[in-house]
């Protein structure tokens, strides 16, 4: 993933500027133009004929890939051109800390967008209980009858009492690679998944820095990367940041000193040094995915934003490259592998909002979907099943896609041994938490000497403010 802390400004009346942005940490030179033919069906058409005159303002999550963001960009001219439609459109970061009160000022002070597209697991929680968005049950049952049934995950991130809050839009799975060719020198088994112990002692085993091959490329600083590793580390172990319920505070316990014990050691042990990146210890989300790209680790966890660069740009490194679905720990005998949507949101408030449905109808299939997916390569993934079924690509386009689609699929929920069920009940308290580097900020503690117990209990009370702030008494 890319951390930009700036919100970026590009709008189009008909034609946009916006596919003129270029990302950070995605390499240099212009995109090329997009693959795909991008066509609004003719009921879209229809539809839009009584909106014709209309305009909406759109928020984009930025994606990683630089092609795939003037794929994005091409889909929405052409509906803004067919339409006879106005979409003036934001980039924004989802690393961007102050997202979501940013958004949620907006609304309040009537000067929002009408809609966005946003990680439902990361960002929905926080929108709905603030109040910021408009019930969309009418458009996802509208689009069940049209391409079936969304990613399972979405039932827990994007539903609220019944209703739905969050129109999916493309999946984002969940993704771990190591160098199978370093594995296979070393006689190492490739399989579907491993156990965290197993992944560090086999990157320690797969590290020469005398060849610049260093096995550990999971970060603990401040990023979206290090506190998904944080938290699934936490997770399989028996920790949780709250209940099932998302509503009470339970971080403190015994399992999840024992999961930032485990991490706190890879990186003050001398015995793992070696497998260690120079400057792993100041790594942003874009960090990973230059040194992967750069073929100098052997592990990494990321969204499938370095496997689209590592195709896209023909790097040997795409070919070395074993994926799985993750680890496990004590409490868990399979990974935390669910994935989340990219999902549109529709805020209160909206100027236009039967404009803004019609444009996340649009978006999540068809040729407007399938230009930015072949620009990111299993980074952009459908999140509806018969739009799986729509194109070949989507079948045949790499030999991640089935078991990519399987994710979409998982027979959720995941329960450990020690009874949290993920994905829990959205919890905004939880994503706020996150949202804050506190899980980052304890494993710092801990390097900087702190025993991991004491900042494990100083951090459970600092997650009880947040908790409280967002109104759930402890």
């Amino acid at each position: 993933m890319e951390e930009n802390r700036d919100w970026s400004r590009r709008s189009f009346f008909g034609l946009s500027a916006l596919g003129v942005l270029g990302l950070a940490g995605c390499g240099s030179g212009p995109a090329p133009a997009p693959q795909v033919d991008v066509q609004v069906p003719k009921a879209l058409l229809d539809e839009a004929s009584r909106l014709r005159g209309g305009s909406v303002g759109m928020l984009s999550q930025k994606l990683y890939s630089e092609a795939a963001n003037k794929a994005l960009d091409k889909s929405l001219q052409v509906f803004a051109s067919a339409t006879g439609t106005t979409i003036r459109n934001d980039l924004v970061s989802g690393d961007a800390g102050d997202m979501v009160a940013k958004m949620d000022a907006e609304v309040k002070a009537g000067t929002n967008r009408d809609l966005a597209f946003l990680s439902d697991r990361r960002f929905v929680g926080q929108l709905h209980n603030l109040g910021a968005l408009t019930d969309v049950t009418d458009v996802v049952t509208e689009m069940k009858a049209l391409y079936g049934d969304p990613a399972t995950e979405a039932n827990d991130y994007c539903v609220f009492d019944g209703r739905w809050f969050a129109i999916p839009y493309h999946f984002i799975a969940t993704g771990m690679y190591l160098r199978k060719d370093w594995y296979q020198e070393k006689g190492l088994p490739l399989k579907p998944h491993y156990t965290w112990e197993e992944l560090r002692d086999n990157a320690l085993a797969v590290s020469d820095p005398a060849k610049r091959r260093f096995g550990w490329g999971l970060t603990v600083n401040r990023s979206g990367d290090a506190n998904g590793f944080i938290a699934n580390v936490i997770n399989t172990y028996g920790g949780a940041i709250a209940d099932n319920t998302g509503t009470k505070v339970m971080f403190n316990s015994p399992e999840t000193v024992a999961a930032v014990t485990f991490i706190g050691d890879i990186y003050t042990n001398s015995k793992y040094r070696p497998m260690l990146p120079p400057g792993i210890g100041s790594w942003t989300d874009s960090s990973n995915n230059e040194n992967w790209l750069a073929q100098i680790l052997g592990l990494t966890l990321n969204q499938f934003s370095v496997y689209a660069d590592s195709k896209t740009k023909k790097n040997p490194v795409y070919a070395n490259t074993h994926v799985f679905n993750g680890a496990t720990g004590p409490a868990l005998d399979r990974p935390l592998a669910f994935g989340e949507s990219n999902s549109f949101v529709v805020f209160k408030g909206a100027k236009n909002p039967d404009l803004a449905k019609l444009v996340a109808k649009f978006m999540v299939g068809g040729t407007a979907l399938l230009g930015v997916a072949k620009e990111a390569p299993c980074l952009v993934n459908p999140s509806w099943s018969k739009v799986w079924d729509s194109d070949p690509y989507y079948t045949s386009g790499d030999p991640a896609f089935p078991a990519l689609r399987e994710q979409t699929r998982a027979q959720l929920p995941v329960t450990t041994k020690t009874g949290y069920a993920f994905p829990q009940t959205p919890s905004p308290g939880e994503q706020a938490a996150t949202a804050a580097y506190l899980l980052t900020d304890m494993m710092q503690s801990v390097i900087q000497g702190t025993k991991p117990a004491d900042a494990v209990a100083a951090t459970h009370a600092r997650i009880v403010q947040i908790f409280e702030q967002q109104g759930y008494r402890q």
